[in-house]
Formats: structure tokens, C-alpha cells, sequence
């Protein structure tokens, strides 16, 4: 039988889910309140130098779901990239992930990897084993010198804390590399949509049973769903009664340029001196097109904390905001015709491919459950 669903955000959530729901024969309504599709991942054609531009921050596709990689090439076509990124600090240009040549190079060394190896045992705080914060993992993770030089002020700007008060969860995504592997993702299906992220999603929710409303807050709508899938901030949702959640914003200050900038898409500045956290050149995000743009575009990101009439990026989950989160997850697991998704709708942080993943799978299910 079919089931009218609202589904709130236009983002990966929202579509992969309205998509999934359509093809099983039901009437999905998806809003948004932005006047674009593609939440955070939303990209266009920059009118000045005609560049690909990820007006809220490069979004870098990378899986190891064979699933999730079939599911987005059904939808774009996908170039070849990979991911690498560069770290200037004290006006020194450096390779991460922290890899062997970032190690050798720091410490004026030529060691191999079984000496590098030793060498960061001997430095990290292997005493501390069962790490609980960022700085603790840290220092486990790279020892002092290495965490201080590219961990500690880049998360101080980018989280608006101490390393001490965030999860160590944060650093277990990052990798330490014994060989020379600058390629920032380990996983074997990366690559960029060839013509960016908005249309990837535009094709992924293009179907006969799933309307679109942009400028359209879920509030204000007179509609009664069977159920409805809600990828908003959470804290949002029920008032912000149980407090606000943490969140970081950001702003970009962007500059037009003839020729190459950096010569590479990202280079992070950790110096806690320096006020910015990176800057993007978003014309190396599409190597196929760079020799065709005879002009560049950068982007120096500035994080701070998310006001009320803010952008939300990233959920911190300080450690003290813990009670405050289980308190609205309690309330959500209770709830029959609702379902959170997404990276605000569960305050986690969470990649595109396990975005969609987590997307299929409550799709999945709800397909399932909305055949009785």
C-alpha cells in the first residue's frame, strides 16, 4: 500500500532515502529550507572563472562499500582523484597524513620504516592506554613534537576547544603511514563527480513519486506522513528544550587569482598563530578541467563556534555535552513515525559514504516495514 513519507533535507540523507521510498511505490515529499539542493555538499560553477566550486567546503568522495560505490556511479559519472593534502607549518611545506616522509623530513632523518617505527614508539605516550580525549590520543598516537606541529593548534582552531575536552574518536580517522603513501584515504574507490555534487544529488532524487520543495521549512507544513525522515539538527527538533548541542560554523574568505596558487587543492596551516585553518584552491578538486581555467579561486577557512542563526558543520561532542545527547536520543529512539538521519539528525560525524550507507539501510527497512 502507499505510504505518503516527508523527508526533511535535501542532502545525501534525504535524497538516497526519497529515492529508495519512490522506487518502492510510495509518495515522498522532501523539504528543505535552503534554495538549493545538496545541503553542505553543494557545488556550482564558480560565474567569474567558471570553476567547479564547494560553496560550503571540498567534499572528497571516498568508500570501501562496494555498494555505496555502485549506488553514486549510478547516478554521475565520476573522475578519477586523488586526495592529497599538504601542511605548511613554520612557513615549512610538509606531507600529510603524517606519513614517512613527513617523519623523515621533520626530524632531519632518512629512516626506514622499521626505524621510524621505533622512533615514534620511543616518543609516543604509550603509558597511556586506553585514551579518552583528542590529547590523549594524540600523544599516544605521535608523541609530542609531531602532535604539536600538526594536531594540536590546527584541532584548537578547528574545534574551538582544548584537544583535551573533544573524543579521541576524532583522531582514530586519521592514519599514521610508515611508508611514503601521501593518498589521504586508504579506500579503494575514491574519485569526483564529474559535474559536482548538486547534480549528483538532483539525479539520485529525480523520480515520478518524489516532489521537491525548496524554501520550504518542515514547520510550516499543513501535511499529516505516515512517516516522516528528519535530517535537521536534532536539538532542533524538540526545541532545543534538553540545551543546544555544540557545533562549529564556517566562514570563507575567497580570492580570485591568474594562474595556480598553490599548486595543489589543500594546504592545512596548524600554526595556532596563523588564524585560518586551511586554504582550498578548488580548481585541483577537478584535475581534468585545471589546464582549460587560466584563472584560480581560493578559500581561507576560518572555524568558529555556530550561532543560532549559524550554518551547522560539524558536531563537536564535547565530552561534558554526553548527557545532553543521550538525553535527546532517548527521546528519539522512542519515537514510532519519526526517524533521524543524517549527520545533524544523529549529532555524529559522519562521511558521504556512510551517509548513503546508513541511508540504504534505513531504507531498507523501512521499505520492509511499510509493506504491511
Amino acid at each position: 500500500m502507499t505510504k505518503r513519507i516527508g523527508v526533511v533535507g535535501a542532502g545525501f540523507s534525504g535524497a538516497v532515502i526519497a529515492r529508495q521510498l519512490a522506487e518502492a511505490g510510495h509518495a515522498v515529499l522532501v523539504m528543505d529550507e535552503r534554495p538549493h539542493l545538496a545541503g553542505n555538499c553543494f557545488s556550482e560553477r564558480d560565474a567569474a572563472t567558471g570553476i567547479l566550486v564547494h560553496r560550503y567546503g571540498p567534499h572528497i568522495f571516498h568508500t570501501d562499500s562496494q555498494r555505496v560505490w555502485d549506488y553514486v556511479n549510478r547516478f554521475a559519472s565520476f573522475m578519477p582523484y586523488i586526495h592529497r593534502v599538504k601542511a605548511n607549518v613554520g612557513g615549512k611545506i610538509f606531507s600529510l597524513p603524517i606519513n614517512l616522509h613527513t617523519i623523515n623530513q621533520f626530524f632531519g632523518c632518512a629512516m626506514s620504516p622499521t626505524e621510524a617505527r621505533a622512533f615514534i614508539a620511543s616518543r609516543a605516550r604509550l603509558d597511556i592506554e586506553n585514551p579518552v580525549s583528542f590529547e590523549e590520543q594524540a600523544l599516544r598516537f605521535v608523541g609530542p613534537e609531531l602532535n604539536q606541529a600538526f594536531l594540536a593548534g590546527y584541532t584548537q582552531k578547528q574545534w574551538g576547544t582544548s584537544p583535551a575536552n573533544l573524543p579521541a574518536e576524532i583522531l582514530k580517522r586519521l592514519p599514521l603511514r610508515f611508508n611514503y603513501d601521501d593518498n589521504y584515504f586508504n579506500h579503494p574507490f575514491q574519485g569526483m563527480p564529474k559535474d559536482g555534487y548538486t547534480a549528483l544529488v538532483a539525479s539520485i532524487i529525480d523520480h515520478p513519486l518524489a516532489e521537491v520543495r525548496l524554501k520550504c521549512r518542515f514547520e510550516d507544513v499543513e501535511e499529516a506522513f505516515h512517516h516522516v525522515f528528519y535530517s535537521g539538527p536534532i536539538d532542533r527538533f524538540y526545541n532545543y528544550d534538553r540545551g543546544r548541542l555544540g557545533y562549529r560554523t564556517l566562514d570563507f574568505e575567497s580570492e580570485r587569482h591568474h594562474g595556480d596558487f598553490q599548486g595543489t587543492a589543500i594546504i592545512n596551516y596548524p600554526d595556532s598563530d596563523v588564524p585560518f585553518t586551511r586554504i582550498t584552491e578548488h580548481k585541483h578538486f577537478a584535475p581534468w578541467e585545471v589546464a582549460e581555467l587560466p584563472e584560480t579561486i581560493i578559500y581561507r577557512e576560518y572555524s568558529r563556534a555556530c550561532g543560532k542563526s549559524d550554518i551547522p558543520y560539524y558536531p563537536i561532542r564535547l565530552l561534558a555535552e554526553m548527557k545532553m545527547l543521550k538525553d535527546y536520543e532517548e527521546r528519539a529512539a522512542a519515537e514510532t513515525a519519526l526517524t533521524f538521519v543524517g549527520r545533524l539528525g544523529t549529532y555524529q560525524y559522519l562521511d558521504m559514504d556512510v551517509t548513503i550507507a546508513r541511508a540504504l539501510h534505513i531504507a531498507d527497512e523501512a521499505v520492509e516495514r511499510f509493506r504491511t
